[in-house]
């Protein structure tokens, strides 16, 4: 059985690595912004290495340079815009 010192010290931890790293995420992440993480993660990931680059470049018939500025691209918005900036877009279109 955990004591409870023993949660106290893991929260302390969790805490502790959701501070150091951005991308672990904390009590308040919201499934588009976990969403965003993994999709910037995994572009960043292609784009740093050049065997991936150069395959996603043979697949999509599309040089490496070409295929690395487009990865470089969708990382701003790759999971499109927020949810709640568009709900406001939308009522103010209404206007």
């Amino acid at each position: 059985m955990a004591t409870l010192s023993d949660r106290l010290n893991i929260n302390s931890q969790i805490e502790h690595l959701q501070a150091k790293y951005v991308g672990t995420g904390h009590a308040d992440f919201t499934k588009f912004e976990w969403a965003l993480n993994i999709h910037r993660d995994s572009y960043a990931s292609y784009v740093g290495h050049h065997n991936m680059v150069a395959y996603f470049g043979v697949v999509e018939n599309e040089s490496i340079g070409r295929v690395k500025y487009e990865f470089l691209q969708r990382m701003l918005l790759p999971c499109g815009l927020p949810p709640k900036a568009q709900e406001q877009s939308e009522d103010e279109e209404d206007k």
